[in-house]
């Protein structure tokens, strides 16, 4: 069975959602038989990098909120990713444009470490305050999610996986993809948002379950 996830690294409920999702997929019998894809997805393709910004005024801006409205908003999540055992810091967050990590996540597809690359560019992000897009720092995170450093610099000096991320923002544009988390379980049913974990269970059964049905006689 397969799960595929649309997912940015700057989503701060996408996180959120891949801590419920695991926690589900923790308590699913046939998680031994469940495969998890990660899909490239962005939440602001034409958003420029700048060390600068304060997250809070970068959402004011894109949002048309006041600063307090977006910090307010900011606290919030704050506080829901707290309860997932996640330290969120926006006052350290870097504004990035995300489409180099994500080839990043395309190149750790290849060799079975998705997850990884997706939680360290997460933690990186949210918590560390890391430049998600500066390429130094990409190569770090690379590494310590147990890429090859020489094959993540060969892919981040080039263009490398590009096709593969434009491929997955395509697949989500077909679909109707329009915000982030998005979950599709065996090409059948869809669950969009960080939603509780009882929800993302009872889809693995379920999907599970139809997957697996006797044919009738």
């Amino acid at each position: 069975m397969k799960v595929e996830i649309w997912s940015d690294v700057m989503c701060p409920f996408c996180y959120i959602g891949k801590r419920r999702f695991e926690k589900a997929l923790s308590l699913f019998d046939e998680r031994d038989h469940t495969e998890v894809i990660w899909k490239s997805f962005q939440l602001n393709p034409g958003i420029v990098t700048d060390p600068s910004k304060n997250i809070n005024q970068y959402l004011a801006d894109i949002k048309g909120w006041s600063v307090d409205e977006a910090r307010r908003m900011n606290d919030y999540v704050t506080g829901m990713a707290a309860g997932e055992g996640l330290i969120y810091d926006f006052d350290k967050a870097i504004v990035a444009n995300s489409f180099d990590a994500h080839r990043l996540i395309q190149l750790a597809k290849t060799v079975a470490r998705a997850d990884e690359m997706e939680e360290r560019l997460f933690r990186a992000y949210f918590t560390e305050g890391l430049n998600t897009s500066d390429h130094d720092t990409l190569l770090q995170l690379a590494v310590q999610a147990g890429l090859d450093q020489s094959r993540a610099a060969e892919v981040l000096s080039g263009s490398e996986f590009a096709d593969a991320v434009e491929r997955d923002l395509y697949d989500a544009r077909q679909i109707g993809v329009t915000g982030v988390p998005f979950f599709v379980f065996n090409d059948r049913y869809t669950i969009s948002g960080a939603q509780a974990s009882e929800t993302f269970l009872g889809a693995l059964k379920k999907s599970w379950n139809e997957l697996h049905e006797k044919a009738p006689d």
